[in-house]
């Protein structure tokens, strides 16, 4: 779609101004940034000594990497079970059964509502009382799938209902049933469309994974303290955990772009005819022309 259509080109004025704002902009970001290095610079924290712990492979060893594998751990258990919550409730929402939809729509927006900390605290205290042996791990991953399985059910209902209800139809018309054409025909394209939205709210949860530090669970966040026990280098640490927790972020985008890409290629390619599971249209039209001359109809007769 061209840029015109959705707003006016600007003019050569425009273009002038728009160089200005951006000028004005750039300085602004490079002031706050002079401002944050010089601070920095005058409480020392641009010193060697500060910087040195991270060069040697015991802090490593010992704190950032079981961090990070803390922060990997949760994430991929927690992004696995959020991903199968959403997906079971967004059809729970969109059943067109009310003994379905309605509980599924009062579980979601129930969990969907309550701060994320909150529900892990609560299933933290809760083990105990219950009879459970108390596990950090598994109280910061069910409450990471409560609430982003919340969001990402409401994001795939989101992506079934924008979709052309003609498709659904179409579905019903041929013989499928109402699950058939969920599976096979409405969810495989929601989840491409909203596979941005997706990855965005897999993001919020891999940050939210240092939630768990408030329950001492051995992520990235809990291991800043421990790298210097007097505290000494504090914002170096949070520096270098910010730089690894943006590096894991860039890397879930990049996944998430060949995905993304992987996925519509697949979509928009056809399958050969003849391979095991190909759809001969030819064969198609012909079977639908048997059809409505056995019923006594003839195609087209509604138009």
């Amino acid at each position: 779609m061209s840029a015109s259509v959705l707003y006016d080109a600007p003019g050569p004025r425009g273009k002038a101004l728009n160089w200005v704002y951006s000028a004005i902009a750039l300085a602004v970001l490079a002031w706050v940034a002079w401002i944050v290095y010089s601070k920095f610079d005058a409480t020392g924290q641009w010193e060697a000594d500060k910087w040195t712990p991270f060069l040697k492979s015991e802090t490593w060893e010992n704190f950032l990497i079981p961090g990070l594998k803390g922060t990997l751990s949760a994430f991929a258990v927690g992004a696995v079970l959020a991903l199968a919550f959403g997906f079971v409730f967004a059809v729970g929402r969109l059943s067109q059964s009310r003994f379905i939809s309605i509980p599924s729509a009062v579980v979601v927006e129930f969990f969907r509502s309550i701060p994320m900390l909150l529900l892990m605290m609560f299933i933290y205290f809760m083990q105990q009382p219950l009879g459970l042996e108390t596990n950090v791990f598994w109280a910061v991953v069910l409450g990471l799938m409560l609430y982003n399985g919340s969001v990402l059910a409401e994001v795939i209902r989101a992506g079934v209902g924008a979709l052309p209800k003609g498709q659904a139809e179409a579905g019903v018309a041929i013989g499928l049933s109402p699950g058939q054409v969920m599976r096979t025909i409405l969810l495989p394209q929601a989840v491409r469309s909203m596979l941005p939205a997706i990855i965005a709210q897999l993001v919020v949860l891999l940050k939210d994974t240092a939630l768990g530090f408030i329950l001492a669970y051995s992520e990235l966040l809990n291991q800043i303290p421990k790298i210097d026990g007097n505290f000494d280098n504090l914002i170096p640490a949070a520096i270098v955990v910010a730089l690894i927790y943006i590096a894991l972020n860039t890397i879930l985008g990049l996944v998430a772009n060949f995905v993304e890409a992987r996925t519509r290629r697949v979509g928009h390619t056809a399958a050969p005819v003849g391979r095991a599971g190909a759809v001969d249209p030819v064969a198609a039209e012909a079977e639908l022309v048997q059809k409505g001359n056995a019923t006594g109809g003839t195609m087209g007769s509604g138009l």
